[in-house]
């Protein structure tokens, strides 16, 4: 067998041959911020990027005294959660302390749900796509059914900076600081039970399943679900156990991975990291490991608490949560389609390839451009568009040249659909589409407002385009030589020229049509 080492004294097995030894246990935590506009027990406001500590209050900062009140749009976007997973929902659950002390807690609990989740016993479908490569080309794809063990509420906490290290953790830190703006954003962790028998494609699994439940998150709006920002983030519980046998192992739990590739990642490395472990005859250690995005590793965190030494007891400021099953039933009504179903639909209905679609949900890009086609354009071109033009500029269009998301580009979808009817209405052609395009992201307007401005239209006088096209002809005889010769293709150099001479002003198929009636030659 081969080993290799790692940062650090950690040693690795080669994926592949540990899989003809071992079998991959995994366990996955999401914790999802709610988007509500409070926290989940006060009135304080919860958006991103606030300056440090401006949004706090007595009783999300834990001061004596300060009483909580529960948050109903939360409970309610817990309950919608719920049912989307196939979860049953109590008909009555309470919150209970967490009680750990970390400077981020100024409570020194967390408020949280134990033993009486909001909802239990659920599942979802994931769709797991094949791998990419030449190797993997006849490979299909295939559904997991993630059975759910609980989706309960609870709140976030503060967020330490450590100031004065190398790596930005509290170890060889000269100091803290704590903000507390985030302590009391509602969160809903969804916790699977064990997810067994996929193999080697375990962390394609974990991968899909958090990328699936992501889909499900934006589509129900109740969450941003922003990977980068913390509003989504995922605890990977990884075990071995050998092959045929019928107990886990002793499993660890890296902490907060903030992206689908980095879940899929810290999940092998656990794999290989584990097996080398148990190779050399030595016992796992069950703790938190932090992943580092850099190296690919993880690292040693804090030996991992069961319940017991949390010391859960029933919370005595807040009353029992009691939805009605008219209330469960009225939820149940405002869900939507499932992303997967609307997918599917969606690519039919746009006549798009497999490849294609799966590209433009990789991109993020399926409601942006659904609304794009509502608004009159084809799907054809809402995909050139947004998957073309608008996702290269996306990706260098944030600040320090860093990607932002297509609809932050200021163009929207009504642009792009005026731009593809100002095209196929014969005013502008591919290039000066872009033309205005380029003035509808300087802020110049709409889309026919720049066309105007920029005196953008193509020359709809056939005289003045035989004119060029006799020009053009007249100046290149070894060409037209080439054609009446049999090369048609070789007449895309002289529609380069005549495009030139009308200053791009033409329509270039018309320009081909007139080209080749001149020359006497059949298209």
């Amino acid at each position: 067998m081969s080993t290799r080492t790692t940062a650090g004294p950690e040693r690795t097995v080669a994926y592949d041959d540990l899989l003809t030894r071992y079998e991959p246990v995994l366990g996955l935590e999401v914790h999802v911020e709610l988007g509500t506009a409070t926290k989940m027990f006060c009135g304080c406001a919860t958006g991103f990027g606030a300056e440090p500590n401006t949004q706090t209050c007595p009783v999300c900062l834990g001061l004596p005294g300060a009483l909580p009140v529960v948050n109903r749009t939360a409970v309610e976007s817990a309950i919608r959660i719920g049912l989307a997973l196939n979860c049953g929902i109590a008909d009555w659950c309470r919150f209970a302390r967490k009680n750990y002390f970390y400077p981020d807690m100024p409570k020194n609990f967390q408020t949280s749900q134990y033993d009486e989740p909001i909802a239990v016993d659920g599942w979802l479908d994931v769709e797991v796509p094949p791998r990419e490569g030449p190797e993997f080309l006849d490979e299909e794809p295939f559904t997991y059914r993630v059975e759910i063990e609980r989706a309960h509420m609870e709140e976030d906490t503060g967020k330490s900076t450590h100031v004065g290290g190398a790596t930005g953790r509290i170890h060889g830190a000269s100091h803290s600081l704590v903000d507390y703006n985030r302590a009391g954003i509602p969160l809903i962790e969804i916790v699977t039970k064990p997810l067994t028998g996929a193999g080697e494609r375990a962390p394609d699994v974990a991968r899909a399943y958090v990328g699936a439940l992501r889909d499900l998150l934006r589509a129900l709006d109740v969450s941003d679900v922003k990977m980068e920002q913390g509003s989504l983030r995922c605890d990977a519980n990884v075990s071995l156990m050998p092959t045929g046998a019928e107990r886990f192992g002793t499993r660890t739990e890296t902490k907060n991975v903030n992206s689908l590739r980095s879940v899929e990642r810290a999940v092998r490395y656990e794999m290989t990291r584990h097996a080398a472990v148990l190779d050399a005859g030595e016992a796992i250690v069950q703790e938190t490991r932090h992943w580092h995005e850099d190296t690919g590793v993880t690292t040693s965190g804090r030996p991992k608490s069961d319940a017991d030494d949390y010391r859960y007891f029933p919370e005595p400021d807040l009353v029992p949560v009691a939805p009605t099953r008219e209330d469960v039933e009225r939820l149940r009504a405002t869900l939507p389609e499932n992303p997967a179903d609307r997918r599917r639909r969606l690519q039919e209905e746009w006549g798009y390839s497999d490849l294609e679609m799966r590209d433009v949900v990789n991109a993020g890009a399926v409601e942006v451009i659904e609304t794009t086609v509502a608004a009159g354009a084809s799907p054809a071109a809402a995909r050139k568009w947004w998957m073309g033009e608008l996702a290269r500029r996306a990706k260098t269009a944030g600040e320090g040249g860093g990607a932002v998301d297509l609809l932050d580009l200021g163009v929207t979808p009504a642009h792009v659909a005026e731009l593809d009817s100002l095209v196929t209405g014969g005013r502008l052609n591919d290039s000066m589409a872009r033309q205005a395009l380029e003035g509808v992201l300087a802020g110049e307007g709409t889309p026919t407002e720049v066309a105007d401005a920029r005196g953008l239209e193509l020359v709809q006088d056939d005289g003045a385009l035989q004119a060029a096209v006799d020009e053009v002809i007249a100046e290149n005889a070894d060409v037209v030589e080439k054609i009446r010769g049999g090369k048609v293709q070789a007449v895309g150099a002289l529609i380069g020229q005549v495009m030139k001479k009308m200053r791009g002003q033409a329509d270039a198929g018309r320009a081909r049509e007139l080209i080749l009636e001149t020359l006497g030659v059949q298209g």
